[in-house]
């Protein structure tokens, strides 16, 4: 999701939406399904916060770039 993409309508975010959720569920989804499996209490815990600190993350670039920019951490 680093490559800049231009929503102008509600089919755009909804693609845009489509491959955030798929590199989202890739990157994460793997480490919080090990962790469920084969990991302690704070393992899943970590891979939990680790999943929605990403969707958080994707939700808030998008919500940046509706207002015209955003800011940097």
């Amino acid at each position: 999701m680093d490559d800049a993409i231009k929503i102008d309508n509600r089919g755009d975010f909804g693609l845009w939406a489509i491959e955030a959720a798929k590199q989202i569920v890739s990157d994460q989804g793997f480490e919080l399904a090990r962790a469920a499996r084969d990991g302690t209490e704070e393992e899943l815990r970590l891979a939990g916060n680790a999943l929605g600190q990403a969707i958080t993350k994707a939700l808030l670039e998008v919500f940046d770039g509706l207002l015209g920019g955003g800011e940097d951490d």
